[in-house]
Formats: C-alpha cells, sequence, structure tokens
C-alpha cells in the first residue's frame, strides 16, 4: 500500500514512524518531509500548502491513502481535493477544519450548543476592541481569529498588554489577515490537559491525555512557542473528569459540528482548562497536537494505519483503540533565539542507539549529513513505565545528541510529577 503524509515536522515524523509498523505499507510519501523524516519515508519538495501539487503527485504516483496532518493544508480543502480525485483521507474536509481555522467560528459554535468554554466578545474593528478594553477584566485573552502557527494567542496580564495585542494583531498585521477579526476572553485559570481524539463524525474515541510546555524558558518563562516539551499521560485528568469531558464537550462537540452541516472526520484536539467550575474548552485544533503527537503515539498498542481507515469509511465504532499504561516523555531541542530569530545549517549528532526514539522537526540533509533548519529541531521521546523513569530516560538521550546553539528546557514534566505526588 502506497501512502502520502502533508507535512514535514516532528509530528509527521511520529506518524510516519507508527504507520511503518503495519506491514501492508510498502511506501511512505512525504510531502514535503525533512531531512530526518527521509531515513523513514521518499521526501518529495512539495510544499504542504501546495494543493493541486500535492493532488497531481498522488494520483500520478499510485496513492492508495492519504494523511493531512497540518492545519493549513486542511483549512485550504486539501482533504476534499485529495477524495475529489478518488483518495481516500485521514483529515477533516474544509468546512469542518474552520473549527481550528476560526476561532470566531469555534467560539460561536460551543456558545450556541452550550459547551463550556469562556466567556468572550469578537471584534473586526481595533477602535472598538480597544475601547471595551478601557473596563475588561484584566488578565485577558487577546485571540487572532485564523491559522497563526499557534502563536496567535496573547495572554494580557495589564491593561497596556491588552491594548498593545490588539493594535499588533489587528493594525500592525502581525499575523497577516488572520488579526482582521479578533476574539477577547475571560482568563481561565487551572491545569491545563490536551486531550486528541478519533472520530469519524458518529463517534468519539479520545487518545491518552497529555501536558505540553508553550514558553520558551524554565518554570513557563519566556515567549509563547509552539511547545518544548509534552509528558503522557496527564496526572490532572482522572477518570472523572474524563467522562465529564465525554458527556459535556467531546460528544457535543461531534453533534454540533454535524447539525451544522460540518461533519468533522479525522483527529480533534480539544485544549482544555480544568477550572473551579469543571472542564472547558480554550481550543480546537482540527489535526494532531505538535508535540503532543511524540508522546501519545508511542503509547498507542492499537495499529495507527487501522484506526485512521476506519475514520476515513465511518467504522471506528468497531475498531478497538488502546493505550499503553506506561508513561511518556518528549523533551524538544530548539535552536537558541527560538521562537524569534536563529541561525540554521549546524551539524547534528544523534548516536545511532537513539534514532528510534528521536522525531525530527527541523532538520535537512546536505551532504547526506543531518543540519539544524529550523526553531524546534528534535523532539527526544522515552516510554518507561513511569513518568520519572521517562523524563530520565528522556534527558539521558538529550544530553548525548549534539548541535551548536542547541537549546532545551530543563523542568519538563516537572508540575505533573509534582501532581502525582498530590
Amino acid at each position: 500500500m502506497n501512502i502520502l503524509v502533508v507535512g514535514g515536522g516532528g509530528r509527521e515524523h511520529a506518524i510516519i514512524k507508527k504507520i511503518k509498523e503495519n506491514p501492508v505499507v510498502e511506501t511512505i510519501y512525504a510531502l514535503p518531509g525533512n531531512g530526518g523524516i527521509a531515513a523513514d519515508a521518499t521526501c518529495v519538495d512539495i510544499k504542504a500548502t501546495d494543493i493541486d501539487g500535492i493532488v497531481t503527485f498522488a494520483t500520478g504516483h499510485n496513492v492508495e491513502y492519504a494523511i493531512v496532518a497540518p492545519d493549513d493544508p486542511l483549512v485550504l480543502g486539501a482533504v476534499d481535493k485529495l477524495e475529489a480525485a478518488g483518495i481516500p483521507c485521514f483529515g477533516p474536509k474544509a468546512n469542518a477544519a474552520i473549527i481550528e481555522g476560526s476561532k470566531v467560528f469555534s467560539k460561536n459554535l460551543m456558545k450556541k450548543y452550550h459547551i463550556p468554554t469562556a466567556e468572550y466578545e469578537v471584534f473586526d474593528d481595533a477602535k472598538q476592541a480597544l475601547l471595551y478594553l478601557e473596563s475588561a477584566p484584566i488578565p485577558t485573552v487577546i485571540k487572532a481569529d485564523g491559522l497563526a502557527l499557534g502563536k496567535g494567542v496573547i495572554i494580557a496580564n495589564t491593561r497596556d498588554e491588552a491594548k498593545d495585542a490588539v493594535k499588533s494583531i489587528m493594525e500592525d498585521k502581525q499575523f497577516g489577515k488572520s488579526g482582521d477579526k479578533i476574539v477577547i476572553e475571560e482568563f481561565l485559570t487551572g491545569p491545563e490537559v490536551s486531550v486528541l481524539a478519533f472520530t469519524d463524525g458518529k463517534v468519539v474515541k479520545p487518545m491518552i491525555s497529555s501536558m505540553d510546555h508553550k514558553r520558551a524558558g524554565d518554570n513557563d518563562t519566556g515567549l509563547n512557542t509552539g511547545g518544548m516539551g509534552t509528558v503522557a499521560p496527564n496526572p490532572y485528568y482522572t477518570d472523572d473528569i474524563a467522562k465529564v469531558c465525554m458527556d459535556t464537550i467531546f460528544l457535543p462537540t461531534i453533534r454540533a459540528m454535524k447539525e451544522e452541516g460540518r461533519t468533522f472526520k479525522g483527529c480533534l484536539y480539544f485544549g482544555l482548562m480544568l477550572t473551579k467550575d469543571g472542564p472547558k474548552v480554550i481550543e480546537y485544533n482540527c489535526r494532531f497536537g505538535d508535540p503532543e503527537t511524540q508522546v501519545v503515539l508511542p503509547l498507542l498498542k492499537s495499529d495507527l494505519l487501522t484506526i485512521m481507515t476506519a475514520v476515513t469509511h465511518g467504522s471506528l465504532a468497531d475498531t478497538p483503540v488502546e493505550f499503553s499504561k506506561d508513561s511518556a516523555a518528549c523533551v524538544i531541542m530548539a535552536s537558541k533565539g527560538y521562537p524569534v530569530s536563529y541561525e540554521k545549517g549546524f551539524p547534528i549528532t544523534i548516536p545511532d542507539t537513539i534514532k528510534d526514539s528521536v522525531f525530527v522537526a527541523g532538520a535537512a540533509l546536505k551532504d547526506s549529513h543531518l543540519v539544524t533548519s529550523g526553531g524546534r529541531v528534535l523532539g527526544v521521546t522515552a516510554v518507561k513505565p513511569t513518568l520519572q523513569e521517562a523524563l530520565d530516560a528522556s534527558y539521558k538521550m538529550v544530553e548525548s545528541i549534539s548541535f551548536d546553539n542547541a537549546y532545551y528546557r530543563h523542568d519538563i514534566g516537572q508540575k505533573a510529577l509534582a501532581a502525582q505526588k498530590g
């Protein structure tokens, strides 16, 4: 079976490594892939947003199944166009991917269908937004409406910070057209939980929970990033909370999307806050999270490709989705200066004995050698019986990897360990 995977980061590397476990898989094409993915798939230099190029390649190379992983091509309609060309896909169509593509849409959906989330106001005029902020509760959260590489959310701790956020998003167009509209919402407090879930539009089968670490520096300092590390499972996400989430958030969301004529099939990411008033949705993503995927999929005992095709064909109810009882930890090795500016092109040395545990995000091949090419370079994941063992193993591997200007957080998982100890 020939498989096409759209994307070129650590998440895609994790997906590719997992689907390779299925013996029916013959060739995996990664578009565009990266220097590390090249060890596990045939990389093709077609951008993930070049939808027509992807369809042309797929139809010309006997691709039998496609997995569209990143948000941009999903929102642009990659699944719609691939399926129209006769290629079955894993991932939502464009009219369902809007759940991530528009914060305004998702907030209004939750309001309409009584799905718990933060209180909010929507603005398409900067002056009106600034006027609202004169008396709005502080701290507050400012969100660009559209996609912004996971960075379109600003937590403002003062009124001046909130006004600056509005100006940078709406007037300076920091995130381009994504900032034509904004959401200003209530600042929620409590432990954060990420839950990825398989859904075929009828049933929801959640994956194991995880905890992301967004800030660039130790002790949650510095700028927001795409994620500096993850652990799974998340100790705050108990069986009781999971049941509440299924009844009040997961199933209502799937039913709401179906009711709106936007049936969601694929992986739906629920970013949750466990508040004193119960779990609430912070955000939806229309795809696997990054770097959550790098801890969730290594714990998956069931066959990933089988689950994905069941999602596509609407038979998820009859397909087992089982996870290991172990724990997983992923530490992101980044380039110094990320998420702002950083140098590229430094050779990367990874011991052969740990290559199976490394997911490559931002690296290219130069003269057959791996060199840095992005802000987040590697995700180093360990799976062990306990979280402490997984963290120890992950950091031990990190210390054995070298490239110039390497940077990583030293406190991944510490909050989770503290929660475990009560």
